[in-house]
């Protein structure tokens, strides 16, 4: 049987649902030999699904409802209940006289959230010029009122010099509702290959708490507080009161209002049914 192909994001955030893909327990079988893993950006995720060249990637939420045959595996998510800290909208005017705003090209889904946010609720009126740059704040600024950063960019944005939103947070405000950023999908052809998908989901759960354990947490501070500039306490304190790493019933909810604001917009053909893997509406769709 050959190996699964998985596109993982190499941002802080995931690293805890990569936990046992990368420090595989001793006696444990390691995962390495069960998967090939290669790593990228947000974006590209879900480009290698679309191609056909990832079996499994950790998809921004907007692109499910543009690539056929995928499975959502349940459980594990990139959501925010709140302020989430890493996707954030740095401004250079007063939010209702931006008129252009950089968009990090590494993203999709907060690309997505931007534009909901400027159309349904934000102040001010007319149209607003969207343009996408590589994240380097500086040279987004210089070119446009306003700049949309994600992941361990945004992280390191230094909030006494800028003027911020955090995106999740003002989602939350308006709608009361969290925000799901990611989650684990699988093409679905890719299972009959690949072995028993509740297995699968399992792998892929497991992982996540792992990594949300403390002294694992403790380990993933301690490799990543330099890269993204923050104490080993304000790694930890990212991964737990910023992220919420399970995709429930209130992260699912939010994540439907998401995809029928996009739906209203343009920005996706229309609202997507979402197939979780080893449910009824996963079985209805094979």
């Amino acid at each position: 049987m050959s190996r699964l192909r998985i596109s993982a994001i190499s941002f802080l955030n995931t690293a805890p649902l990569m936990w046992d893909f990368e420090h595989p327990s001793p006696g444990q079988r390691r995962l390495q030999d069960q998967f090939e893993i290669t790593y990228t950006v947000p974006s590209n995720c879900a480009a290698e699904l679309s191609a056909g060249t990832a079996d499994i990637g950790i998809i921004p939420s907007i692109t499910y409802a543009t690539i056929p045959g995928l499975a959502i595996l349940p459980d594990a998510a990139i959501a925010a209940r709140n302020a989430v800290r890493s996707i954030l909208l740095v401004l250079n005017q007063p939010l209702e006289q931006v008129r252009t705003v950089a968009l990090d090209t590494s993203s999709r889904t907060s690309v997505a959230l931007t534009q909901i946010l400027f159309s349904k609720y934000f102040p001010g009126s007319g149209m607003r010029e969207y343009v996408a740059m590589a994240p380097d704040l500086d040279q987004m600024l210089g070119r446009c009122d306003a700049a949309l950063l994600i992941g361990d960019s945004a992280l390191q944005v230094d909030r006494a010099r800028y003027t911020a939103l955090d995106l999740a947070e003002e989602w939350h405000h308006f709608t009361g509702k969290p925000f799901v950023f990611a989650f684990w999908a699988v093409r679905m052809a890719a299972l009959v290959r690949g072995g028993s998908g509740y297995d699968l989901a399992e792998v892929f759960s497991r992982s996540r708490d792992h990594g949300l354990e403390p002294e694992n947490l403790d380990v993933i501070a301690g490799e990543w507080a330099a890269r993204v500039n923050l104490t080993p306490d304000g790694v930890k304190s990212y991964l737990t009161e910023n992220i919420h790493y399970t995709l429930d019933p209130e992260n699912t909810d939010g994540l439907e209002l998401f995809y029928r604001y996009a739906a209203d917009l343009g920005l996706i053909p229309e609202a997507p049914a979402l197939r979780l893997l080893g449910t009824p509406a996963f079985r209805l769709y094979r």
